[in-house]
């Protein structure tokens, strides 16, 4: 008998003795948290070594402009449906660009689908303003912009949003990972630098913090 089925085995025999009118698992989850989520959001972004910025929505291409300066970023791609005042001088995805081209560039900007306070986690589904997997994947730097009205508090009232057919990338901060020796490096699988700008709107973001940002070293 080999391993293989040894454990197939174990698993028959232990399943065997399962009473098949017991009720099935509850999937009730809890699907909502207290709290202010946008703030929530930004502090477990931050917990990942992002950079966060919050700003008004009739301030988002200064922010833009400002941390592409911060981070000297040149060379921009962005999705062909980005709305173009976000990035008026960006190249554009259309027609798609070659892996050498988008590893030439120097970063990315793009929309998301939702985001999510409890986890700090930002999905992409390849819809509007977001473009191809590739794009967020290829390029060393990647800018983000979250709508303060796609922040939801949990994952499953995020499921909830998302069309599970479309292809959905999970995003918690920049690309990582550790070797055996548990010493970090960025940028592995992803972009090693990820910058998140909230917006919302002007009376949804206090003057004082319009353009304050949030970071970990």
């Amino acid at each position: 008998m080999t391993a293989r089925e040894e454990i197939l085995g174990r698993i028959r025999s232990a399943l065997s003795t399962v009473d098949k009118t017991e009720t099935v698992v509850s999937r009730d989850y809890e699907q909502t948290i207290e709290g202010d989520l946008v703030e929530l959001f930004a502090e477990r972004v931050a917990d990942y070594r992002a950079t966060v910025v919050r700003t008004a929505a009739d301030r988002l291409p200064e922010a833009i402009a400002e941390q592409l300066a911060h981070f000297g970023i040149s060379s921009v791609v962005t999705p062909a449906d980005l709305p173009a005042q976000w990035v008026p001088h960006a190249d554009t995805d259309a027609p798609p660009l070659r892996v050498p081209a988008l590893d030439a560039t120097d970063g990315v900007v793009t929309a998301c689908a939702v985001g999510i306070a409890e986890t700090g986690t930002i999905v992409l589904d390849a819809g509007a303003g977001q473009g191809r997997r590739a794009l967020t994947l290829v390029p060393d730097f990647h800018l983000c912009v979250v709508r303060a009205d796609q922040i939801v508090g949990t994952v499953p009232e995020a499921i909830a949003r998302l069309d599970g057919t479309r292809p959905l990338t999970w995003i918690s901060g920049p690309s990582a990972t550790s070797d055996i020796e548990l010493n970090r490096v960025e940028g592995v699988h992803g972009p090693r630098i990820l910058v998140v700008v909230i917006a919302g709107a002007p009376e949804e973001v206090p003057q004082a913090t319009r353009m304050s940002s949030i970071s970990t070293p």
